[in-house]
């Protein structure tokens, strides 16, 4: 059994963690988070120490190990993006490994930083890159594997998750901390095509404002457009109709690629991996977080060439703009 910590206990995505920690048959010692909304906690590891303060978290972890000797094997991070750089550390420091949400820097740079202190401290940063455990995902990894060479294919990737008004005042709305929305709702696509389709050679930035990107890039094996938003008004009326809020497409020379099912268990699918000693380690997100950087800091060129259908769709201004 080994021993886990977790960081950024209340959000969105930690309970994926908690039950992965869970299903391995591992144990959750100690919890962190400024916010203290983290009841669910309860359906996984109740026993577990939980901090809203860090320096009280640190302490505690440090006397779990001199005084208990209690020692940590991993440190799960699910915190803001511009936080898991520090994050990271924190896990190496403590002589664990670190287990990251997506994206796991922010900057190509940052990559080159850790890669240092990982080489120096002798432990593993993970990465959690869980389409790449997606079973359709495989399949068509597999099937792009054993086409002809020098085929390339045609992909249109439609990506439209609804977001509130709060999505603005949090930390996602601050392009300094999330990465704006390209990195925060599409490095795993990115990554899944970076993953299956090879050598990024362009990368085009047709439009990249609060509530949407569009882009095309073009693989050793693909030519991608690309179309992410938050935006309500975006989503196919059809979708609409049906009182859904996300819309999910990804075809590859005109045919739908199906993986809209199979997500359950994927987080845990990554921890047993990593567990195993095969999960994605710290090179592996290299070439999507280039992406996203360059998307981020990239000039948009605007409907000018091979851009996605939905990059037409009308651009309404910030909900806080005066």
């Amino acid at each position: 059994m080994k021993n886990f910590a977790l960081i950024g206990a209340s959000g969105y995505i930690a309970p994926r963690h908690m039950k992965a920690i869970k299903d391995t048959n591992n144990n959750l010692v100690a919890a962190l988070d400024k916010f203290d909304s983290v009841g669910i906690m309860d359906s996984y590891f109740p026993n577990a120490d939980f901090f809203t303060e860090f320096e009280r978290f640190d302490r505690h972890v440090s006397k779990l190990q001199f005084n208990n000797k209690v020692n940590l094997d991993y440190v799960s991070i699910c915190t803001p993006n511009y936080l898991h750089d520090s994050h990271i550390r924190f896990a190496l420091r403590q002589g664990a490994d670190a287990i990251c949400e997506k994206p796991l820097v922010l900057n190509p740079w940052n990559i080159d930083a850790l890669k240092q202190i990982e080489q120096e401290s002798g432990k593993r940063i993970y990465n959690i890159l869980q389409l790449r455990v997606h079973p359709s995902i495989i399949a068509l990894k597999n099937k792009i594997d054993n086409s002809p060479k020098d085929k390339i294919y045609d992909i249109d990737l439609t990506y439209l998750t609804s977001r509130g008004n709060w999505y603005y005042t949090s930390w996602k709305g601050d392009v300094s901390k999330s990465g704006g929305i390209a990195t925060n709702i599409g490095v795993h696509f990115f990554d899944m095509l970076s993953w299956i389709f090879g050598t990024l050679k362009i990368n085009t930035t047709h439009l990249n404002s609060h509530d949407r990107a569009a882009g095309y890039l073009e693989f050793e094996k693909a030519r991608v457009r690309w179309f992410l938003s938050i935006n309500y008004d975006v989503l196919p009326e059809e979708i609409k109709a049906k009182g859904q809020t996300t819309f999910r497409s990804i075809t590859i020379e005109g045919e739908e690629l199906e993986f809209s099912g199979g997500f359950t268990d994927l987080h845990t699918t990554s921890y047993q991996e990593i567990i195993n000693g095969n999960g994605y380690g710290i090179e592996a997100p290299r070439q999507a977080i280039e992406i996203v950087h360059a998307i981020r800091n990239s000039k948009p060129i605007g409907l000018k060439g091979e851009y996605h259908p939905f990059a037409k769709k009308e651009l309404k201004s910030h909900p806080f703009e005066k």
